[in-house]
């Protein structure tokens, strides 16, 4: 069935040549496609599936890119772990953490082996907050020990 999608939706007037009509859809075609493949013992095929996945998602519009790159990725990773081989599940977890995929990644048995966080973890807004809850506080302990200063010098 995988395949058939790929035909279609690589066919004149959908995600090919000039047209992005499809990619998102046909990225995911070609996802799925490796991870059947890989999980058949035929890697290398896979991977020219998993190859032709990311040039579809390249073809998107930015906006969308994301989400198809997180299924991508965790559709291939996941083929990987499940025949074995954990190193390369990690290294396309990775990868489609450096390409940008959203949190549909993350639900890839490689995430918990990478010992990683999801991108949308609010480490920056969470220090940020809390530079400006200390600025705040420092700002009010100077304000009280100044008044507590002006009526010890009265």
């Amino acid at each position: 069935m995988a395949e058939k999608d790929v035909a279609r939706l690589s066919a004149p007037g959908q995600c090919s040549g000039s047209s992005t009509n499809n990619c998102g859809t046909l990225a995911l075609a070609y996802g799925g496609l490796a991870l059947y493949q890989i999980l058949d013992g035929d890697r290398l095929a896979g991977e020219r599936s998993f190859r032709s996945a990311k040039e579809a998602i390249n073809r998107m519009d930015q906006a969308e890119r994301a989400s198809a790159t997180g299924m991508v990725y965790r559709d291939v990773s996941e083929g990987y772990w499940k025949v074995g081989d954990k190193a390369r599940a990690i290294t396309v977890f990775n990868e489609g953490r450096a390409a940008g995929g959203d949190s549909f990644l993350y639900f890839a048995s490689a995430a918990q082996a990478a010992d990683s966080k999801p991108v949308e973890a609010p480490e920056a807004d969470t220090r940020a907050d809390t530079r400006a809850d200390t600025r705040a506080d420092t700002r009010a302990n100077t304000r009280v020990e100044t008044r507590a200063d002006e009526s010890t010098t009265d």
